[in-house]
């Protein structure tokens, strides 16, 4: 009977290994996403089908294993009764018989049923180790039926994203504002010289006011320190509750500021280590081309109470200072891709993209340092150009804690105490 069980205990493992070898039902061997934000279903529904499919047949492979089991045992028991009689026998036999032939004859007899005991408890060990693979089985089978069931349930609902998505579309933040939408979230834009939309958060006020977030900088979890083609599409998790930190990509942000009928005003939102917030805004901003290098271009500081960092500082080290930092008309950097006035590369040197001159006196995208504090050793050569600084605010030594850059027309942007004396703090009533 050992063929026969161990047979059915190999139909039963290749039953698992089937099992575990089939990834998918629907033929597709990954799930497409979209820009990054979430997987859509099915992605594991044909194995509830794979399993609905063989799960009587691996029941009943486990109860012919049990009645096997049970049919041993008997068999077992009543060999093991014939070897007690046969052993107390012959000793009984060998204490009132003279040594003959057949007392010869008994002993490797016995013998030979003590060989056959001996096989028999190996056989007996085999077979508990076979009830136990067979409990573990059972057990699994039954976690696989669970889950089965769980994945028929998922399979019974409608596909859907995984992220939340809101339906209105527009051109950006403000015209899907314009078009009744009150929720801040996601939203798919397409600007007029976009080929193809693509997803954005929107920050909506109770003004009815769209920003459209381009950056966001909140914990320090994303490393910044990216090269020119992934600053060039983005990086980072647009999320539908705004807790993650990302950049929408410089094309992206071409697009939306190179479209624009009205002029675009880009709003900058600093956060410092006590949670004191400033802002600053420039207005008819743009981004151009990457044959232009993606090059940083604006009008006039519109105001703000962050000062205007775009426009260099003076440390008081150099007469130059103020004009090797300023940011306006600069093309935009990286550590592969050199666009700088210096004659390093301040991307490198930084460790994260930006518009350069030589090297800033603001940037946003810098190195992250909890806390806000950092050494001259942390700095560099110029004791400025790391961390995320904006010196008209914090000095040189002070990195600060969150920043966010968003785009919104000219015509939307309303100055500090229009609304009934209320105090704006980029677009959120603080």
């Amino acid at each position: 009977m050992a063929p026969s069980l161990l047979a059915a205990a190999g139909g039963l493992l290749l039953l698992f290994s089937f099992t575990s070898a089939q990834t998918r039902g629907d033929s597709i061997v990954s799930c497409s996403s979209n820009d990054g934000f979430g997987k859509y279903c099915p992605t594991t529904c044909g194995v509830a089908d794979y399993l609905q499919r063989y799960t009587d047949i691996a029941t009943e492979d486990v109860d012919y294993l049990l009645r096997e089991l049970e049919t041993i045992s008997n068999l077992t028991q009543g060999t093991e009764e014939k070897v007690v009689y046969m052993k107390d026998s012959a000793i009984s036999h060998q204490k009132s018989s003279p040594q003959d032939s057949y007392y010869k004859k008994s002993v490797s007899m016995l013998e030979d049923v003590r060989q056959f005991e001996k096989t028999i408890t190996a056989q007996d060990q085999q077979i508990f180790e076979l009830e136990n693979l067979i409990s573990s089985n059972e057990r699994r089978m039954a976690d696989l039926k669970q889950l089965s069931l769980q994945l028929q349930q998922k399979c019974s609902e409608p596909c859907k994203d995984s992220v939340e998505i809101q339906p209105t579309t527009g051109s950006d933040c403000q015209d899907i504002a314009n078009k009744g939408a009150t929720i801040s979230g996601l939203y798919y834009v397409k600007p007029a010289k976009a080929t193809e939309k693509f997803l954005v958060y929107c920050e909506i006020d109770t003004f009815r006011r769209g920003f459209t977030v381009i950056q966001r900088r909140r914990d320090g979890k994303l490393d910044f320190n990216k090269d020119w083609i992934q600053y060039k599409e983005g990086f980072g998790y647009l999320s539908p509750d705004d807790t993650t930190e990302f950049w929408l990509g410089n094309e992206k942000i071409h697009l939306l500021t190179a479209s624009a009928a009205i002029p675009t005003v880009l709003r900058i939102e600093l956060v410092d280590w006590d949670g004191k917030k400033k802002y600053a805004d420039y207005t008819m901003f743009r981004v151009g081309p990457e044959a232009d290098m993606y090059r940083l271009t604006y009008g006039y500081y519109l105001g703000g109470d962050a000062g205007d960092a775009f426009d260099g500082f003076d440390f008081g080290d150099d007469p130059s200072d103020k004009f090797y930092t300023s940011h306006n008309g600069m093309q935009f950097s990286t550590r592969d891709k050199d666009n700088d006035k210096y004659d390093g590369n301040c991307a490198q040197q930084d460790g994260s993209g930006w518009w350069m001159n030589r090297c800033h006196a603001a940037h946003l995208n810098g190195k992250y340092y909890q806390g806000g504090r950092y050494t001259e050793k942390d700095a560099g050569e110029y004791g400025f150009d790391n961390g995320i600084i904006w010196v008209t605010w914090h000095n040189r030594w002070y990195s600060l804690k969150e920043t966010t850059m968003k785009l919104i027309p000219l015509s939307r942007i309303a100055t500090e105490g229009q609304h009934a004396g209320v105090k704006q703090f980029g677009g959120l009533d603080v």
